[in-house]
């Protein structure tokens, strides 16, 4: 009887999970198996013609633009965790620190979360514009400083473009830190303000202890969001000065619609997808690992 009822619940369970798995193979597991497979053929347009073997992985591993493109996205990544890593988490602290209007300032912080990447990414882009008219350079100009080119140096792009990124998506970062600093032992902290420690003390031995496991998630989480950086190079630099802000996902992009080269940008993404998968088994074997621990 106990176990006719065992199996009555999992068969409601799964009858309620149905539409969603339905969904989720629809629209994200049979496009991605196509893609991978379809990687391997000659393509006109959206068609395969012909099985092609490792034809285009080996024109895109040849072409000296793609590992140039990988050096980009890695530099992404290095920049992203200094920028978009502890930003965030340097605010929470901050705001945790708040007595009053904390809601407000987490509102704040969020707002721009909600708006559309690709508004906030012409915002930047106006916010860095190379002449005067750019609202960077008009502050310089209040001061006596000469325009900067901005977006057009090649050294800055990349910090650049991940400061508007961060600008955009740090909101519900800052909320995961803000919770977990919340949950941080109150009578630990107490005695650390009764003691006279000051803030960086209270940062390094009291909160730090505590938020650590929040923080390795985040950071494989972190990569694993920049690693996919395609929209605002997009928007805001189409990729240059000469290729200097080129990602992974922005070549797939221009070989897919820009050059036509179909093959070539699936190549890309399955590239792409395999160095994900990697990085997504480390954030779950580290998750696990967290979880055993508290």
């Amino acid at each position: 009887m106990k176990k006719q009822r065992k199996m009555k619940k999992n068969l409601s369970g799964w009858i309620l999970f149905l539409p969603f798995l339905v969904c989720i193979t629809y629209t994200l597991w049979m496009p991605t198996v196509q893609g991978i497979i379809w990687s391997f053929f000659d393509m006109q347009g959206y068609t395969p013609t012909g099985f092609a073997g490792l034809k285009n992985y080996r024109i895109i591993l040849k072409d000296t633009g793609f590992l140039r493109t990988l050096l980009n996205t890695l530099l992404y990544v290095f920049w992203s965790l200094i920028i978009g890593y502890w930003v965030p988490f340097v605010l929470a602290v901050m705001l945790n620190e708040v007595l009053r209007g904390k809601s407000f300032f987490r509102f704040a912080m969020y707002l721009p979360s909600m708006a559309p990447g690709i508004a906030i990414s012409m915002l930047w882009y106006y916010m860095y514009y190379p002449n005067g008219s750019g609202l960077l350079n008009m502050l310089l100009g209040w001061f006596g400083i000469e325009p900067q080119v901005w977006l057009q140096n090649a050294n800055m792009t990349i910090p650049l473009i991940l400061i508007s990124s961060t600008w955009k998506s740090m909101g519900g970062t800052l909320l995961l830190y803000l919770a977990a600093l919340q949950g941080v032992n109150r009578e630990l902290y107490e005695a650390a303000l009764m003691d006279g420690a000051g803030i960086w003390k209270r940062i390094r031995y009291v909160m730090l202890p505590e938020v650590s496991g929040i923080l390795l998630l985040n950071l494989v989480r972190q990569i694993i969001s920049v690693f996919q950086i395609m929209e605002e190079p997009l928007v805001m630099t189409g990729g240059g000065p000469n290729n200097a802000s080129m990602s992974l996902g922005l070549l797939a992009y221009r070989n897919a619609f820009q050059y036509f080269k179909i093959g070539n940008a699936l190549a890309v993404n399955v590239i792409m997808f395999l160095l994900l998968v990697v990085l997504t088994l480390f954030y779950f074997k580290l998750e696990k690992k967290i979880n055993a621990e508290n």
